[in-house]
């Protein structure tokens, strides 16, 4: 069993959702980074989302387009991303981690390369925002014979004629892109949240994880209500960027900043389904 897999039958069998908090690889430094990247599971991340830097996130509201920016900048590349999570593995062996990035850095790097390299660095799962499910052909494989799951992202506008095919061959869990929009805009209600899950529960039984405009404990209980996972990135960020000087370098609080927001997220994720807070 994968470690996503058995991350989330671990969180079903407890009868709660899953925090996945995220992270751009190299933002600010390499350094800090990598310190909120080792402090995420000991302040409640189930499974830890990593942005792999790009020139033109597509996908990204300002807030985490500012975050590649910056992460580029201090010389983030997809190796010294890898090379991120080899570090990390060091350490911690169980906590399933997710890259999520856009096409085309993956087919400079050399898909099948690229694919091997992840696995042997400790990589879970792939959420690549702009690959269509017509030409998946062009990772999926690699990713197959490598033990990494495709990680399918389907939303709003998905209607219920192309979502089987958009989830055909898809593993780990489903992203479900709440919102119509870029990330860290408006959030999806309560309301919408249940209006959309069985929808997509009819098509597949893979955990469904819910992102693009979870920002609060109370946003990330919502959406573990009607989900399996809340997804939360813009917001970190947000925290992260507070915390800088006006070089652009990290204040001497900053990692703890960040980490004690987890801790608010994973207490509002937690208490969810039992308190019904």
């Amino acid at each position: 069993m994968s470690r996503i897999a058995a991350r989330f039958a671990k969180l079903r069998a407890q009868n709660r959702g899953a925090l996945i908090p995220f992270l751009e690889a190299w933002d600010p430094d390499p350094a800090t980074s990598m310190a909120i990247l080792r402090g995420m599971p000991g302040a409640g991340a189930d499974l830890i989302e990593i942005g792999m830097p790009f020139t033109d996130p597509m996908a990204d509201g300002p807030i985490i387009q500012a975050a590649g920016l910056r992460a580029l900048r201090a010389g983030a590349t997809v190796a010294r991303t890898l090379a991120m999570v080899r570090d990390f593995r060091t350490e911690d062996n169980a906590t399933p981690i997710v890259l999520m990035g856009y096409l085309n850095p993956i087919l400079s790097y050399g898909p099948q390369r690229f694919c091997i390299d992840a696995a042997v660095s400790g990589v879970d799962g792939l959420i690549v925002v702009d690959l269509p499910t017509e030409e998946a052909d062009l990772l999926a494989p690699h990713a197959a014979a490598n033990g990494i799951d495709i990680i399918r992202l389907v939303a709003p506008t998905t209607d219920d004629q192309r979502m089987p095919l958009v989830l055909n061959g898809s593993s780990g869990f489903v992203y479900y892109v709440s919102i119509t929009g870029i990330t860290g805009t408006r959030t999806a209600s309560g309301a919408e949240l249940a209006a959309a899950m069985p929808r997509i529960r009819r098509v597949t039984d893979l955990p469904i994880a819910v992102g693009f405009g979870v920002r609060t404990p109370e946003q990330a209980a919502e959406a573990v209500r009607s989900g399996d996972a809340a997804v939360v990135a813009s917001a970190l960020i947000d925290t992260l960027f507070a915390n800088l000087d006006e070089q652009g370098r990290a204040k001497p609080e900053a990692v703890r900043r960040v980490l004690d927001q987890v801790r608010s997220l994973a207490e509002g994720v937690r208490n969810a389904r039992t308190n019904g807070v």
